[in-house]
């Protein structure tokens, strides 16, 4: 059942996860727009996460230097792009290359951080510094933040590092939420932020379902809200999770397995309706990450 076919009541939310390998299909062509139409067909999304999206490259395969943060934010001109690069280097002519998460939305977005996440030194392995790109959202149903992000593939050491990260800036804002700051100073910069309660935080977490990395991040937390809490199970029960690699004989060919998810809080929990996974896209190695949301 894909979101346009769920049975809804009352107006909804459409988010989307998807690690697109620099727009990178099955076929080897890199082709952004044909992400857009894979994005469009299968659903209007309100909030597009993206995860492997690149600017000024041009030593990866199909790429020439292309600004896809650019090429996305044109082909929807109706979200405000958020961009959280985790490698940023200086290119030989004084221009800068730089890989990371980019947010879309179409709903306002009220705040948005761009955090880092642990990338601790792990010498046996390659690796590239990895973030995060938090938004808070406002919607008619209230504030909600977006979390967007994608772990080392290669490191487990420095996957668990990052999940370690991630549960605790869920366990910080939680308490920004529990007790906002009060105190007044001049200027915009110390102006009060919402930092809500109900998060959802999704994008490759390069880790398969009962892993230890996934254990953990899964593990309950220091109050019940500060716990991310996997979308698959709580609405398919114990239906084991959609492949989201290895399809469509692209990089993965001799094995399928799930490495993306979506994750929420439970404040959030109540809201959730659905969440799918497109196995018809060849457009990228991975598959999109569908979340429909009462609003």
């Amino acid at each position: 059942m894909i979101p346009s076919q769920a049975e809804e009541e009352g107006p909804t939310m459409k988010l989307v996860s998807w690690n697109i390998q620099w727009a990178r299909g099955c076929d080897g062509r890199v082709s952004t727009a044909r992400i857009a139409r894979a994005l469009n067909d299968f659903g209007d999304a309100d909030v597009i996460c993206l995860q492997e999206v690149a600017r000024g490259y041009d030593d990866l395969p199909g790429l020439t230097g292309d600004d896809q943060v650019a090429q996305f934010a044109a082909q929807f001109p109706g979200h405000s792009p958020i961009f959280a690069p985790g490698a940023d280097s200086l290119r030989p002519d004084g221009t800068r290359r730089q890989f990371g998460n980019l947010t879309l939305s179409r709903l306002p977005v009220l705040a948005a951080w761009r955090h880092l996440l642990p990338w601790p030194a792990d010498g046996a392995v390659p690796s590239m510094q990895r973030a995060c790109v938090e938004v808070v959202l406002d919607g008619p149903s209230g504030g909600l933040r977006v979390l967007n992000t994608h772990l080392e593939y290669y490191s487990r050491l420095q996957r668990l590092a990052q999940i370690e990260a991630l549960r605790a800036l869920d366990a910080e804002a939680q308490s920004h939420a529990k007790a906002p700051p009060t105190a007044k100073a001049s200027g915009a910069a110390f102006a009060a932020v919402p930092r809500p309660a109900a998060a959802l935080l999704c994008g490759d977490f390069n880790c398969e379902p009962g892993s230890d990395e996934y254990m953990r991040l899964v593990a309950p937390g220091a109050s019940p809200e500060a716990r991310w809490q996997d979308l698959w199970p709580h609405c398919h029960g114990t239906v084991a999770h959609a492949d989201t690699v290895g399809l469509h004989g692209c990089e993965w060919p001799g094995r399928r397995f799930c490495c993306d998810f979506a994750l929420a809080t439970a404040p959030l929990l109540p809201r959730v309706q659905a969440v799918e996974v497109d196995q018809s896209t060849a457009a990228s190695d991975h598959q999109p990450v569908w979340i429909t949301l009462a609003d």
